[in-house]
C-alpha cells in the first residue's frame, strides 16, 4: 500500500517536471501545443507512462510525437535530477484518447437529445390507440340481474 502511494506521488511529480521542462527547455519546432494530462508510474518505480494531448490535426500530433521521442533523454535526465531517486524511471509517451472519447460522447448525447425532442414533438396531441377507458366495466345487464 505504501508503494502505491509513493508511485502516485512520483507520478504527479514526473508529470509536473515533464510539463515544465517541455515549456521551458525543449525548443523543438516540431513540438506543437501540448498538454501533459497524466502520468503513471509502475509500483517498482522503474517505468513512467506520460499521457499528453496535442491541439491540432494529425500532422501536428505526429510531429509532436517525434519531438517527444527525440527529447526523451533530456526529459528523463531532468526527472532524475529533480526527483533525486536512485533509479530514474524510463519515460513512455502515449497520446491521451480522452478528448476524442469526450467528443464522441458529446456527439452521442446530442443525437439522443435530438431523438428525444422528435419523440416529444410526435407525442404532443397524440391519442391512445385503444378505448378511452381500457378497464372492464360491469355491463348494465349484469347489474340488473344481481338486484
Amino acid at each position: 500500500m505504501a508503494s502505491q502511494a509513493r508511485a502516485r506521488k512520483l507520478a504527479d511529480r514526473v508529470r509536473e517536471i515533464v510539463a515544465a521542462t517541455l515549456e521551458m527547455r525543449v525548443k523543438d519546432p516540431r513540438l506543437g501545443f501540448i498538454t501533459v494530462t497524466d502520468a503513471r508510474v509502475t509500483p517498482d518505480l522503474r517505468d513512467a507512462t506520460i499521457f499528453y494531448t496535442v491541439y491540432g490535426d494529425d500532422e501536428a500530433r505526429a510531429s509532436t510525437a517525434a519531438a517527444l521521442e527525440s527529447a526523451k533523454g533530456v526529459l528523463r535526465s531532468e526527472v532524475g535530477r529533480q526527483t533525486g531517486i536512485k533509479h530514474t524511471p524510463s519515460l513512455t509517451f502515449i497520446p491521451d484518447a480522452l478528448p476524442d472519447t469526450a467528443r464522441q460522447i458529446d456527439d452521442l448525447l446530442r443525437v439522443a437529445a435530438e431523438s428525444d425532442a422528435q419523440v416529444h414533438e410526435r407525442a404532443t396531441g397524440a391519442a391512445y390507440a385503444g378505448d378511452p377507458d381500457p378497464y372492464r366495466q360491469p355491463r348494465i345487464d349484469d347489474a340488473a340481474v344481481e338486484d
